[in-house]
């Protein structure tokens, strides 16, 4: 799209906000403005996404919480504006240089993010008939799971001659079912730990939380983007795919995503049955879970090499997840025994 072009579409929107454009570059769904009253971004986003995020926006501005780059209302007070079926809105441009490396950049994402959940925590009345259908249906998923993981490796031992990726899944089927029993043993004490709460604690979430989505003005302070997909819900709906995709990488032991963990629960410390139900999802192994199945279900001619491939990424992938979550339990056994240590020394 020519500049020209860009600008005859911008301006309509733009009116409703009293902003001459001059030039306008485009990002993808973001435009930068540069206009008569200075340099903004415009967001295009489906209108089927709706504007109820701005609520959640709104709620945590008024609880004090200031790092989300504001979304500014036009001149009669709406916060979006529909224009040929797509919705727009506006908000200043940050200029997102980068003054300090990425573990310092993560690190102040995750005390943001932190003080946005406590911030916006609250007591929410939970069903109890709900909680214990959701506990039996996924304690069904992961038994079915292991189910499959014991069929698939009788069948492949039964072979004289096994592919390529059976041979590497009946090597990696071990560390797959133990990360899927440890999964399932700490949902089943998560369960233990809450079937008689009538209360659980939520968080407004931003729900897509990545280090694109937070971005530095000139003075180095980190504001939060892209907030459509936030809504009340565990505080773990925005740690664990944010860990998630970090661990996505070659194995190696990941002590940064172990710090990040710590110093967001500095500022919000997990409760014992958050805790529990963040390692019992975080060790569940359903990626390499589901290229077995893939491969497992596929009649036609198989791409030998490119399964094996995403084994093998999946394997990795499972064990740093591993070594974070076998790392926190230790921490966590070795503070509880420093405590008892402690409340001994008192008693005697």
């Amino acid at each position: 799209m020519s500049d020209l072009n860009r600008l005859e579409e911008v301006s309509p929107i733009l009116k409703n906000y009293l902003i001459e454009p001059y030039f306008v570059e485009d990002y993808g769904r973001i435009q930068k403005i540069y206009s008569n009253k200075g340099t903004f971004a415009l967001k295009k986003i489906a209108p089927t996404a709706g504007t109820d995020f701005i609520r959640h926006v709104h709620q945590l501005y008024q609880k004090g919480f200031n790092r989300i780059v504001p979304i500014y209302p036009t001149m009669d007070g709406r916060y979006a504006v529909l224009n040929d079926k797509d919705l727009y809105y506006l908000m200043p441009w940050m200029p997102n240089e980068i003054k300090e490396d990425r573990q310092h950049r993560n690190q102040q994402l995750i005390r943001e993010l932190a003080r946005l959940h406590t911030l916006s925590t609250k007591e929410i009345p939970i069903n109890k008939e709900e909680r214990t259908e959701h506990y039996e249906k996924t304690i069904q998923q992961l038994e079915k799971h292991l189910e499959f993981l014991d069929g698939f490796v009788d069948e492949c031992e039964k072979k004289t001659y096994m592919s390529p990726f059976e041979l590497l899944y009946c090597i990696y089927y071990n560390e797959i079912s133990q990360a899927l029993k440890f999964s399932k043993t700490k949902f089943e004490e998560w369960y233990e730990n809450t079937k008689e709460n009538e209360k659980a604690r939520m968080v407004i979430t931003h729900g897509k939380l990545s280090s694109e989505h937070f971005l530095y003005d000139e003075n180095g302070y980190g504001y939060f983007i892209n907030f459509e997909n936030a809504q009340f819900g565990s505080p773990i709906h925005d740690l664990l795919p944010f860990l998630s995709r970090a661990l996505n990488t070659n194995p190696k032991r990941n002590d940064e995503a172990v710090d990040w963990i710590y110093h967001y629960h500095k500022y919000f410390p997990f409760k014992q049955d958050e805790k529990l139900l963040f390692y019992s999802y975080l060790a569940y192994p359903i990626p390499i879970i589901q290229v077995a199945e893939t491969y497992y279900r596929k009649q036609q001619s198989k791409n030998e090499l490119k399964f094996v491939r995403q084994l093998q990424r999946k394997y990795w992938h499972l064990k740093n997840n591993e070594y974070v979550v076998m790392r926190m339990v230790e921490m966590d056994a070795q503070q509880q025994q420093a405590k008892e240590g402690a409340q001994q020394q008192q008693s005697s």
